[in-house]
């Protein structure tokens, strides 16, 4: 109870921290994206050479060069199968490292607006502080809703019957489900997958909403403003089934998650832990996973194209998903400059917040001596930060993606060139513009300069 005041504090300064966080993105975001790019590189090249490295240790301290052949044997840590790993991670580090720089040089055309649409997206959070309050609301909303449904789960559990375990913990309690109170139990649990999907894509939808009103309110002589109420009005009342329907699917998947590994985990039980049977697991666990994770960017880019169109859920998933593969490389770099974004800034905010607490402990408040320890307030204040966090960096991330959308859109309707978005995309094409104009002044010179020597 002494650590609540310092806590609290924490709690202020880890949303200055996040307001301060999106402020430097917005004036350093091309720099920082840059150097992202470049640390990617950096460090596939530098991992290939680590990998070799450790491959010449292990070659040369146990004599054992790698063969794939002992990859087969029992002792899957023996020399031969390190050193052999080893070469894989060397050959596959590079290799994707060269694919990686590759990409951004013959693609600079596409990181280069990749990185204005990082720049754009820090731009819009700063501009549009109002906007903060939406992830607020609802991880509120969500909050709530899940409170209301455990209390109602609870009273279902209640309905069966209930004895005293026969297990070693205290108070253990066995409960025996009727059918159709677990019918009732399993129908609540998707339910409240749904409905926490459903705010979850209600949030991104307004922000994605508010950010394409943004984009085309502004242009390069004038920046807009985002029409925050405008974007609520989409999401609640034009599109509420287009978002409903997008969170039906990851929660159908979640469910089918859910039975499944309940299912798995009693049949490896009752086979003893078979080996087979958790490589089966593990691997039908992985595939559910990708399939969660695609299904969400579908809905996500779903989104992003129906707060531009106003079409309809099914077609809106298609025609974003054919835009993201018409512009793959720009989606691609965007989206994953961004998630780069969205680590460091997480990292850091929990870090310096966490610093900033045991400060406050010390030397403010002076209760570091008075407590048992400093580790339980700082674990708080770590996970509080994390969240915070992911509420002021969940912005950037979605309007990266809605504004990528909106200059896609813009420019295949417009020849290859944005009519429509803020100052950042205009000065890149003017700035473009010019060097191909200085290109072409240079060589119509030398062109008239031979023609004079004839």
């Amino acid at each position: 109870m002494k650590a609540l005041p310092s806590i609290y504090w924490t709690i202020g300064t880890g949303f200055i921290f996040g307001m301060a966080l999106l402020y430097l993105m917005s004036a350093y975001a091309e720099t920082i994206a840059w150097i992202c790019i470049f640390l990617t590189g950096i460090g596939l090249f530098g991992g290939s050479a680590l990998c070799w490295f450790m491959r010449s240790d292990v070659v040369g301290e146990r004599g054992a060069e790698g063969s794939g052949l002992a990859v087969q044997g029992d002792d899957l840590n023996d020399s031969e199968t390190e050193a052999f790993w080893l070469l894989v991670g060397c050959i596959g580090l590079a290799a994707v490292g060269c694919c990686f720089c590759l990409c951004v040089v013959c693609g600079y055309k596409h990181v280069k607006q990749a990185i204005d649409v990082i720049d754009a997206a820090a731009d819009f959070a700063v501009e549009n502080k109002r906007v903060i309050a939406v992830p607020i609301l609802y991880f509120v909303l969500t909050l709530i809703s899940f409170l209301i449904w455990l209390y109602s789960f609870a009273c279902v559990v209640a309905l069966n019957k209930i004895e005293a375990g026969d297990g070693v913990i205290p108070q253990d309690r066995t409960i025996e489900w009727t059918g159709p109170l677990g019918g009732a139990a399993l129908g609540m649990f998707f339910g409240i997958l749904w409905v926490m999907a459903w705010w979850n894509y209600s949030a991104k939808f307004v922000i994605m909403a508010a950010a394409t009103t943004y984009y085309f309110n502004s242009n390069a002589e004038h920046e807009g403003q985002a029409e925050l109420l405008y974007s609520f009005k989409l999401a609640h009342i034009y599109h509420t089934g287009s978002v409903a329907a997008g969170a039906f699917i990851i929660a159908l998947i979640e469910f089918i998650k859910f039975i499944f590994l309940y299912l798995a985990k009693k049949a490896e039980k009752a086979t003893g832990g078979n080996k087979l049977i958790k490589a089966v697991v593990c691997v039908a666990e992985c595939i559910l996973s990708c399939i969660e994770k695609i299904c969400d960017y579908v809905n996500q880019s779903a989104f992003a194209y129906i707060a531009i169109t106003g079409d309809g859920f099914c077609e809106g998933a298609w025609k974003g998903f054919l835009l993201n593969v018409k512009h793959m490389l720009a989606f691609t770099f965007a989206n994953y400059i961004a998630k780069i974004f969205i680590l460091l800034g997480k990292v850091a905010l929990v870090v310096v917040n966490c610093f900033t607490l045991v400060f406050i402990m010390k030397d403010c408040t002076g209760i570091a001596e008075e407590i048992h320890s400093i580790w339980g307030p700082v674990a708080v204040t770590g996970l509080i930060t994390f969240i915070t966090a992911s509420l002021f960096l969940g912005i950037f991330e979605n309007a990266v993606l809605a504004l990528m959308t909106c200059l896609a859109v813009d420019m295949d309707l417009h020849d290859g060139e944005p009519k429509y978005g803020p100052a950042t995309f205009h000065d890149s094409i003017a700035k473009v513009k010019a060097h191909q104009d200085a290109n072409q002044v240079d060589e119509s010179d030398d062109e008239k300069k031979a023609s004079d020597m004839k």
